[in-house]
């Protein structure tokens, strides 16, 4: 059984190389200040404002939640013997009450249950934890790309909890784990996003796609692991995309909308569905012969792989203008390029990046050029890893470990977004998650063992004068 370390790894970032801790942080504006706000927990990995109090909370991948009564003090408040989330990736407040989303491990730890919860604030300031969601059983405990239930977002209605089901594959593949689930791919309940209704209680989803049809939201999604609403109550999330050198996708999530998982990602047909497909790196250049699902045989000539329904509607990712995260596998040479510099776009982000930590200057808090605009986080170092390099060494700069600006840019002929992505704060080191309050960003990053960190970035703030 792997660690929880190592399953926290696996289930986000199975793709990604991981930048050893203790980097600096380096902002890339000259108005832009970084200083080290407090050193957290091991397995730190969520960020969240309590919409109640005003304070920030963090909660730790297996299951504790602290609360930051100052600079440099937290206060654990909750552990998983309280609220039951063995594997928690998801939280969020509303109207003081706390949601938690994750998973439970059952079957001996062979399979999984996704689970919703709620911390009901008290009038005494305690909590009564209360069971919003949960899922049957599929299999995945300790298969590497289980990624579970895990970001979490309330609505502007207030009316209803979205919720990620990360997929259970890295691509489509049948993974059975050790036998235990035979022939099992994706089921109704993963590689979706959830809708539940915000006072829900009790609601078992099953594996009934009538049954679970109403609380559906999106589909054709592989692992949503940030979302967040836009200023335009647009719900923007990101993913992380799977071995294959394909980018990694930025989509506007919409009810009813599927995104193409798993026959696209990134823009990029899978190949898996072909049936005459048969994973070769020499004649495959986006197939990396150094890549985990490859190296295990995730990646396999399967004619029996799902058929992408004939008139199935998908919603492309945004696609990215640059001038950064645009870095792209040219099929033919195998080659890295940057489409930016080819007046092309991909969709989203240079793969491997594994993008994170969406966030938005809602109260225009800031001054031009982030004025109401969104962040984005990239976790992985891009130095190379599992996949050929994505360093961006031929092009004069490093990719990844970073803070990107995000201006999105609604285009009608399209009923889409287009995004100019731009670095500004790089030399993180796994960063996972962030909050802006005001003209303050908080950025966690995770740590396997010792070195889980809280930086404060101060971005320039916006006159107070100007006219609304």
């Amino acid at each position: 059984m792997k660690s929880i370390a190592t399953t926290l790894f696996l289930l986000i970032f199975a793709c990604t190389a991981h930048l050893q801790a203790q980097d600096t942080p380096r902002a890339l504006h000259s108005d832009i200040s970084i200083e080290h706000y407090m050193d957290v927990a091991d397995l730190s990995v969520r960020l969240e404002v309590d919409d109640h109090s005003g304070k920030i909370y963090y909660t730790t991948f297996n299951g504790d939640i602290y609360r930051i009564e100052a600079q440099g003090d937290d206060e654990l408040l909750f552990t998983a013997d309280d609220h039951g989330i063995t594997r928690l990736q998801g939280v969020t407040f509303h109207n003081g009450d706390l949601y938690l989303s994750g998973n439970i491990e059952v079957n001996n730890d062979l399979g999984t249950k996704g689970v919703v919860m709620r911390g009901r604030l008290l009038e005494t300031g305690g909590r009564v934890w209360e069971q919003v969601a949960i899922t049957v059983e599929h299999g995945g405990a300790q298969t590497t790309f289980d990624h579970g239930f895990n970001d979490i977002v309330v609505d502007p209605t207030g009316e209803w909890i979205l919720v990620n089901s990360g997929a259970r594959t890295d691509h489509g593949e049948v993974q059975h784990n050790n036998g235990n689930y035979p022939g099992q791919r994706e089921v109704p309940t993963t590689a979706v996003i959830l809708k539940l209704p915000i006072d829900g209680k009790d609601i078992l989803l099953t594996h009934d796609r009538d049954q679970i049809e109403p609380y559906l939201f999106a589909r054709g999604v592989r692992n949503i692991y940030s979302m967040n609403f836009s200023p335009d109550d647009h719900l923007i999330g990101v993913s992380n995309s799977g071995d294959y050198d394909h980018p990694e996708d930025m989509f506007w999530l919409r009810n009813g909308h599927h995104y193409g998982f798993p026959w696209i990602m990134g823009g990029v047909r899978n190949p898996q569905q072909d049936p005459d497909w048969q994973p070769n790196p020499d004649e495959d250049l986006l197939l990396p012969r150094f890549s985990h699902a490859f190296n295990v045989g995730y990646f396999y000539n399967d004619p029996a792989f799902p058929k992408m329904p004939e008139h199935l509607m998908v919603t492309p990712s945004v696609q990215n203008l640059g001038p950064h995260a645009d870095y792209y596998r040219d099929p033919e040479t195998g080659e890295p390029r940057k489409a930016s510099q080819e007046g092309k776009t991909i969709g989203t982000f240079s793969p491997h990046r594994s993008p994170l930590g969406v966030t938005f200057d809602h109260e225009n808090a800031l001054a031009a050029p982030f004025t109401g605009d969104g962040f984005v986080i990239g976790y992985s170092g891009m130095s190379g890893g599992m996949s050929r390099d994505f360093g961006g060494a031929a092009f004069g700069e490093q990719e990844g470990s970073d803070l990107m600006h995000m201006n999105l840019i609604y285009m009608p002929a399209h009923d889409n977004y287009a995004v100019e992505l731009t670095r500004i704060v790089d030399h993180f080191a796994s960063p996972t998650d962030a909050v802006l309050i005001g003209n303050e960003m908080y950025v966690i990053q995770y740590a396997r063992s010792e070195g889980g960190v809280i930086w404060k970035i101060t971005l320039p703030e916006a006159d107070q004068e100007r006219p609304e």
